[in-house]
This record gives structure tokens, sequence and C-alpha cells, in this order.
């Protein structure tokens, strides 16, 4: 076995800042923040949905944080339209991984501290919902009809990766802030459903008492599962943080989600603000990643 930490072999990433666009050019697979500990030994994948596996809402953040500025935006105490969106902004990205009606109870909360009227979060959430389902809608279809290509909404090496560790006797789970029958349908459409022996889980309605970090500690659980036997890959804050919290190894998804190629850096320094040890624009380069985790198992 290779020696471990021995970062003078480690191949550099060449930052690229292009004009007007948030992009990284990398000229290898991953951005290591920290090596494993000595413990790792992984025999558990946890993922998360949207971002990571699916592309199929990319986008969700155009409908989200213009409906709850416009929301903050009619209270008697708001502040500048810019103000406000800087607010939304954060908090939605803070939340991201979390179930949907967590951002929708902040904005809620946002509501009232400037005057407005309390309202049920679950009206907020399904109007979010609404909108966002007139915008991808389409996708459903084609993807449901056979005549839109799964990979088209995958995020790239998906499948490559996916197959990988199950070869490599690692067991796959899936957690998802999205609701689960959303979740359930839209993994399935993508031909991904099968990949996940340990289950797939997202939202419900009971948010309090089924929560994702409460979905993910009872996964762990039940399966005899130690931090240093679990990698996870997200792009959300909040799964991030909460396996790095438990000694898990975490990569940061940070994709372009528009152009499927490279680095978003928003992403990135968010991921690493949230714990992530890696950072991998995709999975086009599966067998590296996996040669990585071997490396260090």
């Amino acid at each position: 076995m290779m020696k471990k930490h021995v970062k003078g072999n480690t191949r550099k990433m060449i930052i690229e800042k292009k004009t007007n666009k948030n992009e990284i050019k990398d000229s290898w697979t991953f951005e290591i923040i920290k090596y494993p500990p000595d413990s790792f030994n992984v025999n558990s994948a946890l993922f998360d949905f949207d971002g990571t596996i699916s592309l199929i809402r990319e986008g969700w953040q155009e409908i989200m944080i213009p409906y709850f500025t416009e929301i903050l935006m009619a209270t008697p105490n708001a502040e500048s339209e810019s103000e406000i969106r800087g607010i939304v902004t954060e908090f939605v990205d803070t939340l991201t991984g979390k179930q949907t009606i967590f951002q929708c109870i902040q904005l809620g909360e946002e509501v009232v501290k400037r005057g407005g009227q309390k309202c049920n979060p679950f009206d907020y959430k399904k109007e979010y919902l609404r909108r966002l389902d007139e915008k991808i809608k389409h996708r459903i279809n084609a993807l449901a009809t056979k005549t839109a290509d799964p990979l088209k909404y995958l995020v790239p090496g998906s499948i490559d990766l996916f197959n990988e560790l199950q070869v490599n006797g690692i067991k796959l789970y899936l957690a998802s802030g999205t609701d689960e029958e959303n979740v359930l349908k839209e993994a399935r459409l993508l031909g991904v459903d099968k990949y996940f022996s340990g289950g797939i889980y997202g939202a419900k309605d009971d948010v309090m008492d089924c929560s994702k970090e409460l979905v993910i500690h009872k996964i762990l659980k039940d399966n005899n599962i130690t931090g240093e036997q679990l990698i996870s890959f997200g792009d959300g804050y909040v799964e991030i943080e909460l396996v790095a919290n438990i000694g898990g190894y975490t990569f940061g998804v940070a994709t372009d989600e528009v152009r499927k190629s490279g680095i978003n850096t928003w992403k990135r320094d968010r991921l690493v603000s949230a714990g992530a040890a890696a950072v991998i624009p995709d999975f086009t380069n599966a067998k590296e990643i996996i040669d990585f985790i071997k490396r260090f198992s």
C-alpha cells in the first residue's frame, strides 16, 4: 500500500478565472483539502440527489430566490431589493441539503421580522413547487416518454462511479431534501434507483421527526456504520457539515450545472467552508476517485 499523506506527489489544480464567469478549469479530478484519517476503512457511500446526481431540477435557485425576495419585498419594513436578495441567497444556500420546508420556515421568520403576517410555511412550499414544476415539467415528460437520454440530466460520470463503488463492495445510500415521492420517481426515470441498495430517502411532511439529519443518523445506526466507514458526495452545506462532524470523508461536488463541465467556484467555496475534505467537478474520472479511496483504506 502506498504511504499515506505523501503530499509531495499530489498534483496541483490549475485555476483559471475567466471574465464574468464563475468557472475553474482544472487539470485533474479533484482538489484535496485534507486526507482521510488512519482509521479510514470505507464500506458505505452516502449521496445527495439534486445537483449531486440529478440535473433535472437545475436552476431551482432561480425560482426560489426571486420568489422569496418577492415575498419579503412586500413586508412593511423591507430593506432595499438588493439587500433582501442577499439575505435570501444566504439562507437558501446555507439550508441547501435540508428539506425544502426548512427554507420556507426561514422565509416565514424573515417575514415576521419585517412586520409581515405570519403564514404557514407549507403554503410557501406549495407555491415554490408550483413555480418549479413549470420550469422542469418538460424535462420530466421527456424522460417519462423516453424522448430524452437520461445522461442529459445526470452529473457526468455518475453511472461509472456507482458501478466502481459496487465492484469494490461499497454499499450506496441516498438521502435528499426533495420530497421522497419525487426523488423515487426521478431516480427511476434517470435509471439510478437500482444502485441504491441501502435505500432512497427523501423529505416527508413530518419534518421535525424525519429531518435529513435524523435520516442519516438512522442509516448509520441501523447499519452499524461508523464515520470512518463512510464517504459522502454532496453539493449542499448541510450534508457536508453533518458527515464531516461524525468523522466521515466528504467529497464536495461543485459541478457547474449549466455547462456540465468544470467547477463552480461559488459552490466550491461554500462546500469547503462547510467542511468538505475534497472537491470534485463531477464523476468523469470515477476510477481515480476509487483509486484515491482505496489508497487510504
